[in-house]
């Protein structure tokens, strides 16, 4: 199963990593090898420009762990190249359509996302976009 994270699965895990919800038994399953973790270059440097940027999260986010979760990112999941070319427009908010352009390259099974402006789509080619709980819900079938 090829799994590409949300930016906002990933802000959600580094503002709540001692939890046990849906996105942190999400992130973790994908960094245990559960599903095949997908990575958008570049993803990275947009989180930590974001996380230093934007004063709530740059307040709650320790760069520390910021730095720890690149680290087993890097390591473990699997780096979707660059998309050079044009990306279609398909959301409500065009910020959002490098996801989907990216689940749809990295031939991904699903996009976990938080974002209602993907959710609503439900599905992009063979992409099926899905919340946090849902994954966790088909992890739990594969057990």
């Amino acid at each position: 199963m090829r799994v590409l994270l949300g930016a906002n699965i990933l802000f959600s895990y580094l503002l709540t990593p001692s939890g046990d919800g849906p996105v942190v038994r999400v992130v973790e399953a994908g960094v245990l090898g559960a599903y095949t973790l997908l990575l958008p270059e570049g993803l990275l440097e947009e989180l930590e420009e974001a996380a230093s940027a934007k004063p709530y999260l740059a307040g709650r986010i320790a760069r520390d762990d910021l730095l720890a979760l690149r680290e087993v990112l890097e390591a473990t999941a699997e780096t979707i190249p660059a998309i050079r070319g044009p990306i279609p427009e398909i959301t409500r908010d065009r910020s959002d359509d490098y996801l989907l352009a990216y689940a749809v390259v990295g031939a991904a099974d699903y996009l976990v996302t938080g974002d209602h402006d993907i959710l609503v789509l439900e599905r992009v080619d063979e992409v099926r976009i899905i919340t946090p709980r849902e994954m966790v819900r088909l992890l739990v079938e594969d057990a």
